[in-house]
């Protein structure tokens, strides 16, 4: 089923945020924590920094009416710089590969592309964007078919 989240992205202290929002909204982190050091070295992951590997790679914690906050640690030894305004994304996760890619060129129009369509490491096809107005825009879609 189809689904909608936010996505924050912050400065080395991801954990400590999210520890706070699950006080205030109770619950728990569904599937844990992942960390940048759980990643299998490959040549589609970029070098990690050894100060890096115990940073959260990702966090989702149920809020409200089935709405999902999830956040990443943005290292810069990763190619990220985390400033007021891009350190929060739509998350789209939509059914089908098909929908992912007219969602995405649909809303990349007139904007800016960050990452292009592609399968990932972590195994969903993943892109990201900015829209003509500035909104950021992430599209996870775990559809396996081509």
């Amino acid at each position: 089923m189809a689904k909608v989240s936010t996505y924050l992205n912050f400065h080395r202290n991801t954990e400590e945020a999210f520890n706070f929002y699950k006080k205030v909204f109770g619950g728990e982190f569904t599937g844990g924590i992942s960390r940048f050091r759980d990643i299998h070295p490959s040549d589609k992951v970029p070098p990690l920094a050894e100060e890096d590997r115990n940073l959260v790679m990702h966090v989702v914690l149920p809020i409200l009416g089935g709405h999902n906050l999830m956040g990443t640690d943005a290292p810069e030894s990763m190619g990220f710089r985390v400033n007021f305004g891009n350190n929060v994304y739509i998350n789209l996760e939509p059914d089908t590969r098909k929908e992912t890619k007219r969602l995405f060129d649909a809303l990349s129009a007139g904007g800016q592309v960050e990452a292009e369509l592609q399968d990932m490491f972590w195994g969903d096809y993943y892109g990201s964007c900015k829209d003509k107005y500035g909104v950021q825009w992430m599209f996870n879609c775990s559809e396996k078919n081509k």
